[in-house]
């Protein structure tokens, strides 16, 4: 058994935020996790294609925007699915919106976003 703080871990600023990638393939787990900043008011355009994720709110609000502009308002307490490597609109609300992100299969932790040519943010 072992610990960590979101302390302990190095920020990662992408698109409209940042991610503390808390859990990740070094440690084994077959997942990772990240502590997920979204910033209030911002809008990134995202897909993970060699990852599903799965993003669960305790804080603050925002949106998930699907390509056909379906919305999905987030709050605390609802989470978002995106096991088909969906691409997607993620907007911070009125506030920073926190989500716990985990990802399958793991993220090494030093990944870094980069702009596809469709205008989606990916890694």
């Amino acid at each position: 058994m072992h610990t960590r703080s979101r302390n302990d871990v190095e920020k990662v600023q992408w698109g409209g935020g940042t991610s503390e990638r808390i859990v990740t393939a070094q440690d084994g787990m077959g997942f990772a996790v990240a502590h997920t900043i979204v910033e209030a008011g911002s809008s990134s355009r995202l897909q993970y294609r060699n990852h599903q994720e799965a993003c669960y709110c305790i804080a603050g609000n925002g949106s998930v925007v699907e390509p056909d502009g379906t919305v999905h308002e987030i709050t605390p307490g609802t989470v978002y699915l995106l096991p088909d490597h969906e691409k997607h609109d993620l907007r911070g609300g009125t506030e920073d919106m926190h989500l716990i992100s985990v990802f399958n299969p793991p993220i090494t932790g030093d990944e870094k976003h980069t702009l596809s040519a469709d205008g989606y943010s990916s890694y």
